[in-house]
């Protein structure tokens, strides 16, 4: 496996808004690498002041097709409490929760992508899927209609333009933003006025059972990561060989608790691999993954796979080979049960924020972090889940992709 190229970039809040709504100065329009009728740009080294402060995710909303529920693998195997629920003759809407996690499933009733209408599907839009995806990330911001009227006034499409909606707990008010990476799009929602449970319109569900001592530490959305085509973020600098990531963080966001954008491209020009194989059978660019940040990756990892949750598995050698069990041991951990489990880690030096230590040279106190990423839970080979435990690293653990890229390479031979 040839080297991997990695960057970071931190981001003011300003520049954010820019990036993940989809406006001329967007992330996600870099090199003009999708259809996208507005002149493409560079992402600014500045951006004026905008009218509202970003936070972290609020939910992540998946679309399934007519009799595809994955609803109840979220809440069955990954446990996922189920907090609240919409339901129209076409659509059910279906909020699940775990720490600040929040996945909002909209589940069709009826066959064929035609019938629906906007009532259908509230707080987010319809990207008409033909097979299962990730679609849609809503923001909390504190000023809809002001980030809105920026949005426009850079060329940003707002399918759903600034809207309130109230109950007996409150009132919100949301807009949805077109963004250009595929069928993506970006809800926007001020909540601040609400005291409900969730959110108008929905109703709590009152049995969701108590997530208590079952063994499963997920605390939030630590980062979502976005497949785009060949030279889709070349724009913003670097080189590479097999892939290249980019990460933008909110400078406001804390390392551990803010969710970082990452956006993934296949450099390699001698063969498909699990990137093209995600833009063939997704049918585009879009989100490929979402990483679920755990305080205890090996307790968690053991009870979702004890509850049916199957993982790729590193090759062995990845636990024995350049002194890889000497890295695990300098940081504390027993390379036999990470093997085990099939969880990988990777350290960072003291001083090189994001960039992987030497391995068996650092202290114990080093900073380091552990992932483990499960298969692809439609049928197609597209979304998949991470659980990553952060011990004060900030980077993906560039340092593993060489082992995911293989394992995931094996299981693709395998499907065929």
């Amino acid at each position: 496996m040839r080297p991997v190229y990695l960057k970071y970039m931190h981001l003011r809040s300003a520049n954010l808004h820019a990036c993940i709504c989809g406006c001329t100065q967007a992330l996600y329009k870099v090199g003009e690498w999708l259809l996208n009728p507005l002149t493409p740009s560079i992402l600014p080294t500045a951006c004026p002041a905008m009218a509202a402060s970003l936070s972290r995710p609020c939910f992540i909303s998946l679309h399934l097709p007519y009799r595809q529920r994955w609803a109840q693998d979220l809440a069955n195997t990954f446990r996922f409490q189920p907090v609240a629920v919409r339901e129209t003759p076409r659509v059910r809407q279906l909020a699940l929760q775990r720490g600040s996690a929040v996945f909002l499933i909209n589940e069709r009733l009826a066959p064929g992508p035609t019938g629906t209408s906007p009532h259908d599907f509230l707080y987010d839009i319809d990207p008409r899927p033909t097979l299962g995806t990730a679609s849609n990330v809503c923001f909390e911001v504190d000023d809809v209609p002001g980030l809105c009227k920026h949005l426009q006034s850079q060329g940003c499409s707002l399918p759903v333009p600034p809207t309130e909606v109230r109950d007996d707990g409150g009132s919100v008010t949301y807009g949805v933003a077109s963004s250009t990476v595929g069928n993506v799009s970006h809800t926007l929602l001020d909540r601040s006025r609400y005291r409900g449970p969730f959110l108008p319109g929905f109703q709590p569900i009152q049995e969701a059972p108590s997530a208590a001592r079952d063994g499963i530490e997920i605390t939030h959305f630590d980062h979502i990561t976005y497949v785009c085509p060949r030279g889709g973020t070349r724009v913003l600098g670097g080189q590479g060989v097999s892939m290249l990531l980019l990460a933008l963080q909110d400078a406001q966001d804390s390392p551990a608790r803010g969710c970082k954008l990452v956006l993934a491209e296949s450099l390699s020009e001698d063969g498909a691999n699990q990137v093209d194989t995600f833009l063939e059978q997704h049918g585009g660019a879009g989100i490929q993954h979402v990483g679920l940040c755990t305080t205890d990756i090996i307790t968690t990892t053991r009870a979702l796979q004890q509850g049916g949750v199957q993982f790729f598995t590193p090759p062995i050698t990845y636990y024995s080979q350049g002194g890889k069990a000497e890295e695990i041991r300098a940081a504390g951990q027993d390379p036999q049960t990470l093997a085990e489990l099939g969880i990988l880690l990777d350290t960072t030096a003291p001083g090189d924020k994001g960039h992987p230590g030497a391995h068996g040279t650092q202290s114990p106190s080093q900073e380091y972090l552990m992932q483990i990423f499960t298969h692809p839970i439609f049928s197609e080979e597209t979304f998949f889940l991470e659980l990553i435990d952060r011990r004060g690293a900030p980077g993906f653990g560039e340092g593993n992709i060489r082992a995911l890229w293989k394992a995931v390479q094996v299981y693709m031979d395998q499907q065929q």
